[in-house]
């Protein structure tokens, strides 16, 4: 199977780190164009850098803070002038806690900052797609789609209204060949994951490296994954391999979600 992205610009959203960055340099190194998508003028351009320029591809970036949504459809507006073939929504997750001392703010901020900003970025992209014949959406979201996981109440709320909203587009957008994927990432080697053991350690009273021992013993694979092997997937579900793939919530967590 070639996985070939020459001639085809890929819009990546929280791409300076972790599972984002993982992803455009995976697009890239196929030969995709790559504009990357995050706050941090100064982590955008570090990560511009290393982007593979093999294709001749023509890479750039858009400074944007998804908790301003207005903001964001003023930029996407000024700053989208081609035609995008790959979008990734990827945000990072809500502050953890139980569901019931969650304040409303926590809900509100958390809906606008994924699925009102996802939104407005399918919006953007979607004639574009249209136009070519050829789309691929692919939402980052959390296995607890399928099972709500302990501690992160609110995230459990948001993440199962992307993965509705991103079912229905799936429907929508499926005659106009454009098909609408999400990965659930089980726990991965990035920044938020060291935050999360530290707060699991608090909460069992052992130390963010037992905590993490722990979080692998759970694990059928006992290891977290790696940024690029979620970046794998997401390449594999942006190809013309996978356009017959539309409307599903993969798991990508080494079998630790127990539901089917």
């Amino acid at each position: 199977m070639n996985l070939n992205f020459k001639n085809k610009n890929a819009l990546l959203c929280g791409s300076t780190a972790g599972i984002g960055k993982a992803s455009a340099i995976e697009l890239a190194s196929l030969g995709a164009s790559i504009t990357l998508v995050a706050r941090n003028e100064e982590k955008l351009k570090q990560v511009l850098s290393e982007l593979p320029t093999d294709n001749g591809q023509n890479h750039n970036y858009l400074v944007a803070d998804f908790s301003d949504t207005v903001a964001l459809k003023e930029i996407l507006s000024k700053g989208i002038t081609k035609n995008y073939h790959i979008l990734l929504n990827n945000t990072g997750g809500p502050k953890g806690g139980p569901i019931i001392n969650a304040d409303l703010s926590e809900f509100e901020n958390a809906f606008s900052q994924h699925l009102l900003c996802n939104h407005i970025l399918v919006q953007a992209v979607v004639s574009g797609m249209k136009e070519n014949g050829y789309g691929r959406i692919i939402n980052i979201i959390s296995t607890s789609v399928k099972q709500p996981i302990e501690g992160l109440g609110v995230s459990n709320t948001i993440r199962g209204a992307v993965a509705n909203w991103s079912k229905t587009l799936a429907g929508e957008l499926g005659p106009f060949g454009i098909t609408v994927n999400n990965v659930l990432p089980g726990a991965t080697a990035t920044d938020r994951l060291d935050q999360i053991m530290v707060n699991i350690g608090k909460k069992i009273g052992k130390s963010a490296q037992e905590a993490g021992e722990f979080m692998k013993s759970i694990v059928p694979a006992r290891r977290f994954a790696q940024p690029e092997e979620i970046a794998y997937t997401v390449a594999f579900l942006a190809s013309d391999a996978a356009g017959y793939i539309n409307g599903i919530n993969l798991p990508v967590d080494g079998g630790r979600t127990k539901s089917l």
